[in-house]
Order: structure tokens, then C-alpha cells, then sequence
């Protein structure tokens, strides 16, 4: 009998249980943000999703240079182990799932919740949660990555030895194609590049695990923290490619026998790429349509989920706001009919034409990773493609073939209140945060054993310079001892060096002659007129690790015919004003996103003025409220874009005649 004839069939016997209810949140200091957890899970919250602040997770202490600006920015600031004890503090981690998104410093906060939990009595081996640990993907598109790939590579594969045999209940990482899909990854590249990333990182494992029949347990507990965007048909349709993929792969490639260990788990953050500063609130309707893609179908439905909120474009969310968004949720799970029905896509030519136009894809995709010679030596090769898939992406925008309701039509429309408090609808972080947190660092330090600090520390470094021990025992030892975040990131670098990723501007393919012709032409005048060719330096101050629109800008500049230098991200002021100079540059623009732009832009202005370089005009891009742009021009800042200036030519076309007028080269006519 046929489902439709059988009306029994067409309902679950019991409703399904809704999925794991997440904000991601963090902010200032641990004591604040304990205080947002607290309120969020009386609300109804079910699990946590800490955010952390840039210092915490590229490995720096507040008090670092780099920190400047950025400390309590973007999350909580997470120094030593007293902090975590402040943030978890009356937070049951027995009973509590706790996700963090970490990467570069995944052990280290790892240990430092371990810590705490043993503190509040907590066996590590009752704790569970997820650090997100993919440092892979920090390479490709968020630069939160503190080490080279192969030491990077060793710190996932300890972590996750360590918990499958320590703490097994814990995710030890999350396969994250989120990102990927935010540097512009299309379905094909996001499920590929994931894919990828996860043959490398169990093959790491496998490398590093005394008994082989532990990989199906290896296997079974890796997770994957997803994108989903508004197209949300073809969205759920990856899932289901992403699900199949997986099982082939533990099956054929690890040999994993258990199909429960083959399950494809994943938790979601739906897009934010696509959330739109002009008219922001309808920003809700498409967080909404991207739930769906995550939730509609049953044997695709995420394990965990947490949605953004619809301000995100503009600046930090406020508590309001996540509540919002945490309200979306809790309507799909328990008001709609959703979790009666068994899968409503089982059967579906279209859905399933959709996953095999995908799964071949990604197959031939994953298959040119593999002939590079895996994803760690792929890294360039797939930066590169992806900074190409973003550039035809905002070529769609720009043209009109791809519609954005409210940005690049649909644009007339009455002014918002959601906007209209003095704030302009945004969380401002306290500024004093930063001073507060350096001063409680001092008084931490100043209060430890530093003989077993010192101790820790070089225990730390010898296991990190044996590549036969697992870095995690000693790591929860230092966090024990006092450690802070920098001194245990700073022993590592000590170690196993520095490295810069590759930007992949230079692997971006040229836009077409035609979409660009007046721009072109205006930048050969003004070149003719200077006597050399206009020479623009893109910077990203800070530890900002989001490059894709300077990236862009990058791409489209030198299409126009500039002669353009970018070094990616994670630059001092001094460093920029020192390259302004030495590449005898005619425009400096700057791309922030973290929010730290109210310190750190006036700090490169300084640098450049005391590099005798002051006249150099600078333009600065990003997530910047409407208040703060006018204190930056006021400040010496010739013009400042945001998201709502999505239009890449015109905004080079103004840099061009910015050029022409500080030079006093403008009005030359054409030859």
C-alpha cells in the first residue's frame, strides 16, 4: 500500500523531538556574557554557542599590539582559566551542550573548559559539546589561523585522540563549510571543499591513533557546522548530497562498518553573506526561508541550530535582537506541523535530480583536490577559487541578473524604526572593556605561581617540538597552572613558526572590458597625469580575518588598471604606513569588520603622518554605523563605504577621482 493510500503512514507515531536551540553570543567580558547565557537559556535556549573575541582566537593576550581595538569586540574576551570560570559560572556543564567556535586555539580553550568543569565537579568525561577546530577552512576564508598547516594539522588530529578515548561524548571538531560558503563558495565548492577538508583531518588522525579500530569511533564522532542560504531548495538538496557523500566515504575509505558511526551530523548558522544593510528588516524573512532548508526535511534535518539576527549587517546583534531570532526557532519547532511527518521530500524526482547533479559535482571536485595532492597542499588552488566564485557572484548582483530585494531593486522604501534609537539599532560594546580586561590580565598574572607557569611552559614546548607526543595533556596542565591565551599560543609559534595564507587575488580571474570601460579609461588619465600608473594598497588592520571584501575590492582594482598591493590580513598601523611608503602608494583603503575600526582607523592615520605620509588619502570599508563614519571623516578619512555601497565600480570609480583631486590631477582632459 502506497503512503498516499495509507494515512497512517503519511504521520510520525510520535511527534520528533526539535533540534538543539542556539545563540551565538559573547561579548565584552566573561562576567557580561555569562549574564547574556543566563538570560538566553531562561528564554528557552537549550544549548550555548560562545562567540569569542578575535585576541582569544588567533591566540593573543589583550594586551598584545594586535588585540588593540579588538578585545570584547566580536566576542568574549577569554584571557585564562579564571576567565572561563566567570563564564560559566552557575551554568550546569553536566547537563549543559556547549559549542564554541574556535579554531587556531580549539586545544587550548578546550583544556580551559575542562578546567572549569573539573572545578564545578564535572568529570571531563561527562562534558558535551563541540569546538569547532576546522583550521582548514580559517585558511580559505575567516583567517582566524595562528600556526602553519602541518603543526595546525597535528593540533586537530591530538585534540580529537585525546577526546574519543577522554571525553567521548565531545565533537572534537566541526567540518566547517559555513565559511566557505560566506568566502562564496557555490553548493558544489562548499560540499567539495568540506569533503576535503575531512579526508585531510582523519587522515591526520588515522596518522596519529595507536589502535586502528578506534576510526570508526573517530568517525562517528565528527560533525559539521553548515551554510544555508536562501535558495533553500537547492540548500536542503546539498544536505542530503552532504549526507550521502559521508556515509560513502566512512564506508569505502575508512572501512567504518557501524552505520550509525556514518551518520552525517551537523549543526547550522544560516547565511549571513546575503544579509543586506539597505532595509535590513527583511533580513527576517530571509533568515527565515534559510531555517527552512535546514528543518523541512527529516533525514536532512540539523542536530543543532542557530540563527542570526537581522541586524548583523549593520553591527553587533542586541540582546532583543538573538531573542528574535531564538523566537523564529521555537515557532518552527512547536507551533508549525513540521516534526509530525516522516521525510516530505522522500520521493521527489526534482530532489533527487538536485542531489546527483550535486554529488557528481562535488565528486569531481573533491577528485582535483586529491590529484593536488590532498586539501592541505590544495589551499591555494581553492582561496583561489573561491575569491573567482565571489567575484561572478557580486558581478550577478551588480548587473541585475541576480536579484537582492531592497538592494539592487526594490530600493525605494520609508525610513525604519528598527533603526531610529541613537545606536541606529546595534549593541555598542562598552570601550572601557578593553582597559578593564588589560588591567584584570596584570592582576592575574600577578597573583599566579609563576615558577609553575614558567614550568608549564616549558613542558608545553617540548611536547610541541615531539611530534610523537599529543599536545593535550600538557596544554590542560598549563591552563591549570595560570597559562594565559598568548603565552600558551606564543610557546606554539615559538615552535612551530609563523605563517601568512594566500589571499588568492592573484588566481581571481579578469572581469570582462566591457563592464568596466569608463572606469578603465578613467584610470589610465589620471595614471597618464601622475606620470606612473595609480598604485592602491588594500590593508586589513587588526586581527579582522573576514578579507572577502577587501578581497574584491582588490580584484576589481586591478582590473580597472591599478597597480595594486594587498598582503591579506592581520597587519600592525605601523606595517601599513611602513608599505604605504616604501611601495610609494597614491591610496590607502582599509577594510574592517570586527568592529574595531573607532581605534584602530585614527591608528593608522597617526602611523602614516609620523611616516612622513600623511597626505596619502584613505578610504575605509566595512561594517561601519552611520555615527561612527562621520567621526572617521572628521578624523582625516576621505570616504567611508559600507555593505549599502554594493556597487564595486562606482566605488572605484571614486577612488580614482580621489586620487585625481588630491594630486591635482582631475580636470586633465583625455589625450
Amino acid at each position: 500500500m502506497s503512503a498516499m493510500s495509507d494515512p497512517s503512514s503519511a504521520r510520525l507515531p510520535e511527534r520528533d523531538r526539535p533540534w538543539l536551540m542556539r545563540t551565538y553570543a559573547g561579548h565584552s567580558d566573561a562576567k557580561r556574557s555569562n549574564e547574556l547565557y543566563r538570560r538566553n537559556l531562561a528564554k528557552g535556549q537549550t544549548g550555548l554557542s560562545v562567540a569569542f573575541d578575535l585576541p582569544t582566537q588567533t591566540g593573543y593576550d589583550p594586551d598584545d599590539e594586535l588585540a588593540a581595538g579588538e578585545v570584547g569586540k566580536v566576542g568574549v574576551s577569554i584571557a585564562h582559566a579564571g576567565d572561563m570560570h566567570a563564564l560559566l559560572d552557575g551554568i550546569p556543564l553536566d547537563k549543559m551542550n556547549t559549542s564554541m567556535t574556535i579554531n587556531a586555539t580549539a586545544a587550548w580553550l578546550l583544556a580551559l573548559y575542562i578546567v572549569a568543569a573539573d572545578e564545578q565537579g564535572v568529570a571531563e568525561s561527562e562534558l558535551q559539546g563541540t569546538t569547532q577546530n576546522d583550521i582548514l577552512k580559517e585558511y580559505l576564508s575567516r583567517g582566524t589561523y595562528s600556526f602553519p598547516p602541518g603543526p595546525s594539522m597535528r593540533l586537530i588530529a591530538d585534540t580529537i585522540v585525546y577526546t574519543v578515548t577522554r571525553v567521548p561524548r565531545w565533537n572534537p571538531i566541526n567540518i566547517c563549510s559555513y565559511h566557505l560558503q560566506e568566502a562564496g563558495a557555490t553548493p558544489v565548492q562548499e560540499i567539495a571543499y568540506a569533503m576535503s577538508n575531512a579526508i585531510a583531518v582523519l587522515d591526520a588522525v588515522r596518522a596519529r591513533l595507536d589502535d586502528d579500530a578506534l576510526m570508526g569511533e573517530v568517525f562517528g564522532r565528527i560533525s559539521f557546522f553548515v551554510n544555508a542560504g536562501v535558495r533553500f531548495i537547492e540548500e536542503h538538496a546539498k544536505l542530503r548530497a552532504m549526507s550521502q557523500l559521508w556515509d560513502e566515504l566512512g564506508a569505502e575509505h575508512y572501512g567504518v562498518t557501524d552505520a550509525k558511526q556514518r551518520r552525517f551530523r551537523y549543526g547550522v548558522q544560516v547565511n549571513s553573506l546575503g544579509l543586506t544593510e539597505a532595509q535590513p528588516e527583511n533580513n527576517v524573512y530571509r533568515i527565515t526561508l534559510e531555517a527552512l532548508a535546514v528543518t523541512l526535511g527529516r533525514c536532512a534535518r540539523a542536530r543543532a541550530l542557530q540563527l542570526p539576527a537581522w541586524n548583523e549587517a549593520l553591527g553587533l546583534p542586541r540582546p532583543w535582537d538573538q531573542q528574535w531570532s531564538l523566537r523564529l526557532q521555537q515557532i518552527l519547532a512547536f507551533e508549525t506541523d513540521m516534526l509530525e511527518y516522516p521525510d516530505i521530500f522522500e520521493g521527489s524526482h526534482v530532489m533527487e535530480g538536485l542531489v546527483a547533479e550535486l554529488v557528481g559535482g562535488a565528486r569531481a571536485e573533491i577528485a582535483h583536490v586529491a590529484e593536488l595532492g590532498g586539501a592541505v597542499e590544495a589551499v591555494g588552488y581553492m582561496k583561489g577559487a573561491l575569491v573567482q566564485s565571489h567575484r561572478e557572484r557580486w558581478g550577478r548582483i551588480e548587473s541585475g541578473e541576480q536579484t537582492v530585494v531592497g538592494m539592487n531593486s526594490f530600493d525605494t522604501t520609508e525610513p525604519s524604526p528598527l533603526t531610529a534609537d541613537p545606536d541606529g539599532g546595534i549593541l555598542v560594546v562598552d570601550p572601557e572593556v578593553e582597559a578593564r580586561q588589560r588591567a584584570a590580565l596584570q592582576v592575574w598574572r600577578s597573583e599566579r605561581d609563576i615558577d609553575a607557569v614558567q614550568a608549564a611552559l616549558r613542558d608545553l614546548a617540548a611536547v610541541a617540538d615531539d611530534p610523537d607526543q599529543n599536545i593535550m595533556p600538557a596544554t590542560i596542565a598549563a591552563a591549570r597552572a595560570g597559562v594565559t591565551t598568548g603565552e600558551w599560543a606564543g610557546t606554539l609559534r615559538d615552535v612551530f613558526g609563523s605563517y601568512r595564507a594566500p589571499t588568492g587575488v592573484g588566481e581571481a580571474a579578469g572581469m570582462p572590458s566591457g563592464d568596466l570601460v569608463k572606469v578603465r579609461d578613467e584610470v589610465e588619465r589620471i595614471s597618464d597625469a601622475l606620470g606612473r600608473r595609480i598604485k592602491f594598497l588594500v590593508g586589513k588592520p587588526g586581527l579582522d580575518g573576514h578579507s572577502n571584501g577587501a578581497e574584491q575590492l582588490a580584484v576589481r582594482a586591478r582590473d580597472a588598471g591599478m597597480d595594486v598591493v594587498y598582503e591579506g590580513i592581520r597587519l600592525t598601523p605601523g606595517q601599513i604606513a611602513a608599505s604605504a611608503v616604501q611601495e610609494g602608494v597614491h591610496v590607502v583603503g582599509l577594510s574592517i569588520l570586527s568592529g574595531s575600526h573607532a581605534e584602530l582607523i585614527p591608528a593608522v592615520l597617526a602611523a602614516l603622518r609620523e611616516a612622513g605620509a600623511g597626505e596619502i588619502p584613505v578610504v575605509v570599508g566595512g561594517i561601519i554605523p552611520e555615527l561612527d563614519a562621520q567621526v572617521l571623516l572628521q578624523a582625516g578619512v576621505a570616504a567611508v563605504y559600507t555593505p549599502k555601497d554594493w556597487d564595486l565600480n562606482r566605488t572605484i570609480s571614486d577612488i580614482v577621482t580621489l586620487v585625481g583631486n588630491r594630486y591635482g590631477v582631475g580636470e586633465v582632459a583625455p589625450a
